[in-house]
């Protein structure tokens, strides 16, 4: 009787350096057999050593290939993703404090001339003067009635838009950043499997 093994990786995963990889890290299984089901999870699939730097590949196709060597009479059934990315966590040393407050700094300076320079291209001044006259009658060079909601509702703004406030979220949906950071991501992933495949060029790294 065959045993179908119903087979899906993990896209991405993080492991130490030195570090022995079973098959039940990278993938979800699953078959009849809950003895069998044990057996190949703890299965050595990889082992890091100090050659790997700081992404491991392991395409779907060389685990079947390996499962299918070990366990002859095995059908697998591949879901999901086909290759399997393994992100090696090396220690890295606490940033220091001088330089993310520099960097900090000149975020924030970037930010404000951005905002005052986009404010006097489209002489955000005058709109406002023009408006507290329409609203009053009466001419103003500072309105701050009007000038001191706005920047306010500037800041609120801001910070609904990108859906975060220090660490804490106002709801479960990914803000613009996250996303733009997911597709980045993404752009990664889809680079580092396709360079390592060429690389290996169908090498078999078991």
């Amino acid at each position: 009787m065959t045993d179908i093994l119903y087979l899906r990786l993990k896209r991405n995963i993080e492991f130490s350096s030195m570090q022995e990889v079973r098959l039940k890290d990278i993938a979800y299984l699953t078959i009849n057999s809950d003895k069998l089901q044990k057996s190949l999870g703890n299965m050595k699939i990889y082992q890091i050593t100090q050659k790997d730097k700081e992404i491991v590949v392991i395409d779907s196709f060389l685990i079947i290939k390996y499962l299918t060597e070990m366990h002859p009479n095995l059908e697998i059934q591949l879901l999901g993703p086909e290759q399997t990315i393994i992100r090696i966590k090396k220690y890295k040393k606490s940033p220091s404090v001088l330089i993310v407050g520099f960097v900090w700094l000149l975020l924030f300076i970037g930010t404000a001339m951005t905002i005052m320079n986009f404010h006097y291209d489209v002489s955000m001044q005058e709109v406002q003067q023009k408006l507290h006259f329409l609203l009053t009658g009466e001419e103003n060079e500072y309105p701050l009635w009007i000038q001191i909601p706005y920047s306010l509702g500037l800041g609120a703004g801001m910070l609904l838009f990108f859906n975060y406030f220090f660490k804490k979220k106002f709801n479960e949906e990914p803000s613009p950043l996250e996303l733009e950071i997911y597709k980045y991501q993404q752009g990664i992933d889809n680079y580092v499997s396709y360079y390592e495949n060429k690389l290996n060029n169908g090498n078999d790294p078991f």
